[in-house]
């Protein structure tokens, strides 16, 4: 079980098988996901882990494990202080990375710098060719696997839930390769600079649990 979050929420596979785009305040330059035939064997799991709309709160197996947590919350807070200075918003935002990220089997440290990379954690962020949102989720992903409407991409749990959902699938796609699926989550698969900036902005977030 991966610790914050029952093992029946779990996302475990779902196939069998710096920044100068960011100068812009109010508008994210990143790029998009290319949208791919699906097998309808992908689209029903997909469609299936984007379906559970349950609150994000977090359920921890022990009280070292709630610690871990709550540590973490604090780290991460200071760190994104600057950049939203309400501390509830800070906390609920938080809180959904981290049950999101868990929920897909992601590091939420590479979440965290993916949406610094993609949206500066601009939760209304829009990019040149569609992008919505924290995680630039293209609005096509509504249309292939959610119920049609782009406009929820702006709902925070919603489009990290997507977010992490996509990532985890290119991951299961590229059978691991973080590398390309990171490439193949932004549009430019197979070239560095998107990987690298990535990354390079997770190291920011990373938290030494000692």
């Amino acid at each position: 079980m991966i610790p914050g979050i029952s093992r029946r929420h779990c996302l475990v596979s779902l196939t069998a098988g710096p920044t100068a785009w960011l100068a812009m305040p109010g508008v994210a330059h990143a790029g998009g996901q290319v949208e791919e035939p699906l097998i309808d064997s992908v689209r029903t799991a997909l469609s299936s882990a984007i379906a559970n709309h349950a609150p994000p709160e977090p359920d921890f197996p022990s009280t070292e494990a709630r610690l871990h947590y709550l540590r973490w919350l604090g780290t991460m807070s200071d760190r994104l202080r600057r950049r939203k200075p309400d501390w509830e918003v800070r906390r609920d935002f938080l809180q959904t990375v981290w049950y999101e990220s868990k929920r897909a089997g992601l590091d939420e440290s590479l979440v965290l710098g993916l949406i610094q990379v993609e949206s500066a954690f601009r939760k209304f962020a829009v990019s040149s060719v569609g992008a919505r949102g924290y995680m630039q989720v293209m609005p096509f992903w509504t249309r292939l696997i959610g119920d049609g409407d782009p406009g929820k991409l702006f709902h925070m749990q919603t489009n990290l839930r997507f977010g992490c959902v996509i990532l985890r699938h290119y991951m299961d796609r590229e059978r691991g390769d973080l590398y390309m699926a990171l490439g193949r989550y932004n549009g430019s698969r197979g070239r560095a600079p998107y990987p690298n900036a990535v990354f390079a902005a997770q190291r920011n977030w990373l938290f030494a649990a000692g």
